[in-house]
């Protein structure tokens, strides 16, 4: 079987080495260059501390149990130095709440997430700042989640990529999709801007483009751009031990509203810069950067750290993530064409679901038992076909 992987960022690169390593032949495309887009603009997020019970956090406790086995089988396939592009970091997280409203609603929802079988564990004040000493003393509440944890996205997907090579993945950049080629109802391959590619599967992973490619290959799915942008500062002192975040985020992050919104979400890096998040707001996807939202992030940000305020911005940067309705990816085939699937609309958890997901689709693409239930992530649901039809009328 001949799969055609379209989008080389962190699902696909993903997808590519569970496909290749499970005896098919994988060719990956890219308008770009791996792990060039959505990947490139991300925290390197790995958490289950943001997500309730359900579909999602099922998915994300599934990806989070396959980095560190996955890590140990790249190391002893292609040698420790791909390994180590991941940077894998389990250093776990830290959840914040300023106000006793906030404390309230964060220990409602840790709560619910033990029901589901994720470790949080409540932090006295004095907990909280030998864990993090550098924090805000106006504290309402802290939750430390030990399974948080954050990869180097763009050496992830790399690293993802060369091992997926390893077992005879191919790789075509700088290549866009056109259309589909089709006999009897099913499609055999795909017209691109450097030739026809034959496939029995097509498989879109393009992210926020998702929605593009879908049209192009004449089966739509309401895949919608998400801007979020992230602050970088210069290099530190170690500051920030853990992923730092307020109550607030986990609002965001299962919001629908399309106004920016903003939430703060400190971590250092191996490097010594201080990543700074996060914004989330629904955008075309030739929009840049605004100050509001930059403005938005800091002030948070140092609202829990407040020596923060003396450090310097290096440089930021921002990208989009692709963003469904009802906030679940779409996984699996699409009903309408034969021999289309989709893996798409993680949103701002690609990094965190890649895995995961890749484990999902292998099997249901070879007719093997699937980790998760199917009918979780079904392209067929009103958020990906209704809303599709809507915005093409």
């Amino acid at each position: 079987m001949k799969a055609v992987i379209v989008g080389a960022g962190i699902i696909g690169c993903a997808l590519a080495r569970e496909l290749a390593r499970l005896g098919l032949d994988v060719e990956v495309i890219d308008r770009g260059a791996p792990g060039a887009g959505t990947t490139a603009h991300g925290e390197g997020n790995v958490l289950v501390s943001d997500k309730g019970p359900g579909p999602e956090l099922a998915l994300a406790q599934l990806s989070r149990t396959l980095w560190p086995s996955t890590i140990d089988e790249i190391d002893e396939q292609c040698g420790p130095q791909v390994g180590r592009l991941i940077e894998f970091e389990p250093k776990g997280g830290i959840v914040v709440a300023t106000t006793d409203a906030g404390a309230q609603s964060l220990t409602d929802f840790a709560a619910r997430q033990r029901q589901a079988g994720v470790a949080a564990t409540v932090l006295s004040h004095a907990e909280a700042h030998e864990a993090e000493p550098h924090l805000t003393r106006d504290l309402a509440s802290a939750f430390l989640y030990p399974e948080d944890a954050q990869v180097q996205p763009v050496g992830a997907a790399h690293a993802l990529l060369f091992s997926a090579k390893g077992f005879g993945a191919r790789v075509r950049v700088d290549t866009e999709v056109l259309a589909p080629v089709v006999a009897h109802g099913r499609i055999v391959g795909i017209d691109t801007s450097t030739g026809r590619i034959d496939a029995d599967v097509v498989i879109n992973c393009a992210g926020p483009w998702a929605a593009d490619v879908s049209n192009r290959l004449g089966a739509p799915i309401a895949v919608k751009p998400r801007r979020g942008d992230v602050l970088i500062t210069t290099p530190q002192p170690p500051t920030v031990f853990h992923k730092v975040y307020d109550a607030d985020y986990v609002g965001a992050v299962g919001s629908g509203d399309a106004d920016l919104q903003t939430s703060a979400v400190v971590e250092s890096t191996a490097a010594g810069p201080i990543l700074i998040g996060s914004s989330r707001r629904r955008a075309p996807l030739d929009t840049g950067i605004r100050l509001d939202s930059l403005e938005g992030m800091a002030r948070k940000a140092i609202r829990l750290f407040p020596g923060l305020a003396d450090v310097e911005i290096m440089r930021c940067y921002g990208g989009f993530r692709p963003y469904v309705d009802d906030h679940l990816p779409v996984i699996g085939p699409d009903p309408r064409l034969s021999g289309l699937w989709h893996a798409t609309g993680h949103e701002g958890a690609g990094i965190g679901l890649c895995l995961g997901t890749a484990v999902h689709l292998g099997a249901q693409l070879l007719g093997h038992p699937t980790p998760l239930p199917d009918n979780d992530f079904r392209v067929d649901r009103p958020a990906i076909l209704t809303t599709a039809m809507e915005t093409a009328s």
